[in-house]
């Protein structure tokens, strides 16, 4: 069941490029919600009810809180500020973007789990893969006009509008995510190859996409580097 969010994610997101304005906004939460659906999908098929409830509330609960706290605060993110063009806002916060924590949480856990023995090593690789995910989607949402920061300075080289505090931010929410969610899968499973695919996706995607598409070369460099750190060990083993 898995594969079928995750086939219907491919094609809308390989439609994301063809799109603008109102139609773009669509397409990005078509594509979080089956990449949402996807996740939520495969933990409860493979791991349980118990175990995905404790995803959603780890991931999505706490992708809500973080998020609410740093539009309120600017703390852990920088001060920034949603536009409208996600759908209605709860304390500031689009409803549909704690959904997105819980979409990568989940498949950059289990390419950790995948790639090392080592619990440390696993929780300090989905936390920096998830974290590296962010290299590619804060530029493209600061670019299609979804959120701002009052002081985008100082940012990467290349990767103008998107504070560098920002990625410190999501590294340590991403740690945090990933001790929480490490007892929901110990060990790798027989039927995570849907999440592998995920998560190679995403990066390969999202690499062609701004590299060729999106003409976000910066985000394109910065995100290949950051994410290939899991990405890459994830295909080699996954090969093997």
């Amino acid at each position: 069941m898995p594969w079928v969010p995750l086939g219907g994610l491919v094609l809308v997101q390989v439609g994301y490029p063809l799109t603008g304005g109102t139609a773009r906004a669509a397409v990005t939460v078509a594509a979080v919600l089956l990449g949402y659906a996807a996740s939520v999908g495969h933990a409860l098929l493979t791991r349980g009810p118990r175990a995905a409830a404790r995803l959603v509330v780890v991931t999505t609960g706490g992708g809500f809180a973080v998020e609410a706290l740093g539009v309120a605060t600017g703390f852990p993110f920088g001060a920034y500020a949603y536009s409208g063009d996600l759908g209605p806002r709860v304390a500031g916060v689009p409803w549909v973007v704690p959904l997105a924590w819980t979409w990568m949480a989940w498949p950059a856990w289990l390419a950790a789990v995948r790639v090392t023995r080592s619990g440390p090593g696993r929780v300090a690789l989905a936390g920096l893969g998830l974290a590296a995910w962010d290299l590619f989607l804060d530029p493209q949402m600061v670019a299609a006009g979804y959120w701002t920061w009052d002081d985008p300075h100082p940012a990467l080289p290349g990767v103008p509008g998107v504070p560098a505090g920002n990625y410190l931010g999501w590294l340590a929410v991403a740690l945090v995510m990933a001790v929480l969610v490490r007892s929901t899968a110990a060990g790798p499973g027989p039927d995570d190859a849907p999440m592998y695919a995920l998560y190679l996706w995403t990066y390969a995607a999202s690499v062609l996409a701004h590299a060729v598409f999106l003409d976000l070369p910066g985000s394109a460099l910065w995100g290949a580097l950051g994410m290939g750190v899991l990405a890459v060990p994830l295909a080699v083993a996954w090969r093997r």
